[in-house]
């Protein structure tokens, strides 16, 4: 290579590098009482931040996602399509939604976003266009655009890539300092500072006990059934018998499907309805079993039983890989 080449190079990604630049300066410039807002929002919030996106952005929405969950702020990511086959169900009118598209006309993005302004949830928005359609369905729009993206095709993203990710770090610092997040509180999110060492934990350490698991008994009519299981917004209703010993289980996919069929759910119990040989795990399984089981059967949620078959509290995938509240040493 010829020093012409080389110079080339260099002279290229340096390019990038002050194009994509320049667009965080100019969106700093752009700060308004929007943002603010949004930050007071989440403060104020008993749920999570659930963040979502399509493509580039929706891998932006996972780091995002991923680096409120170290600082302190209750987080997960979802996809908007997996949302719209049932992942919907762990949204809660407690928590926000914060949607990520550059031109605000993903059309995977903005049709959960009816579904998801029926369940209470307010809805925040970064986009590039503050007059598109997600701009339209949003409580609070933080303005993202860019002039142009690094790409010399004006086609792969980049630059605006790069200003919603530095717009979620704004968000996370700043959410640090207004929640006094402390340098204990950290270590306490990071006991082993990979996802290898939460994967070692016994599921008992993670799993929801208590209240928190959506169950009712084998001779519940269905509408019951299906007020419990919004209640809890794991999209699963865990069916017992008189001995707390768990029997069956009823998802909302099961539910989808029988409304297709025009299956009489409103005529009938729940063990009518239920699946009888759920995949269970044991309080004392290691996290990457349970990981292992739902990854093989593509389920979300896991029932935790003992010996006796008697139910001790339920598992979902987000608690395993850290996108929801991961609970260490019991708190």
């Amino acid at each position: 290579m010829n020093p012409t080449e080389i110079q080339t190079i260099l002279d290229e990604a340096a390019l990038v590098l002050k194009l994509e630049s320049d667009s965080i300066l100019r969106m700093s410039q752009r700060l308004d009482h929007a943002f603010v807002q949004m930050v007071e929002a989440i403060c104020r919030c008993t749920g999570r931040v659930i963040i979502g996106g399509i493509g580039k952005s929706g891998i932006i929405a996972r780091k995002i996602s991923a680096t409120l969950n170290s600082t302190g702020t209750r987080s997960l990511f979802l996809h908007p399509v997996e949302a719209m086959h049932g992942d919907l169900g762990v949204v809660c009118p407690e928590d926000i939604f914060l949607a990520l598209s550059a031109s605000g006309e993903t059309d995977e993005l903005n049709v959960l976003l009816p579904r998801i302004r029926s369940v209470g949830c307010p809805i925040i928005a970064f986009t590039g266009n503050p007059a598109s359609t997600l701009a339209t369905h949003s409580d609070i729009i933080i303005d993202t655009g860019v002039e142009k993206e690094a790409c010399p095709l004006g086609l792969a993203p980049t630059c605006s890539t790069t200003a919603m990710l530095a717009m979620g770090d704004a968000l996370a610092v700043v959410l640090i300092n207004r929640k006094h997040f402390k340098t204990d509180d950290f270590k306490r999110f990071h006991p082993g500072g990979s996802l290898g060492h939460r994967l070692a934990q016994d599921v008992s350490d993670i799993m929801l006990t208590g209240k928190a698991v959506p169950s009712v008994m084998t001779d519940t009519d269905m509408p019951a059934a299906i007020e419990e299981m919004n209640h809890h917004s794991l999209g699963v209703i865990l069916v017992l018998n008189a001995q707390n010993q768990l029997i069956g289980i009823l998802t909302d996919g099961d539910i989808r499907r029988a409304v297709a069929r025009r299956v009489p759910l409103y005529t009938m119990k729940v063990d009518q309805m239920m699946s009888s040989a759920p995949h269970f795990a044991h309080p004392d399984t290691p996290a990457y079993d349970a990981l292992n089981t739902m990854e093989r059967y593509q389920i979300t949620v896991l029932p935790i039983i003992d010996s006796d078959k008697i139910l001790k509290g339920v598992l979902h995938l987000h608690d395993i890989l850290g996108k929801g509240e991961f609970k260490f040493n019991g708190r």
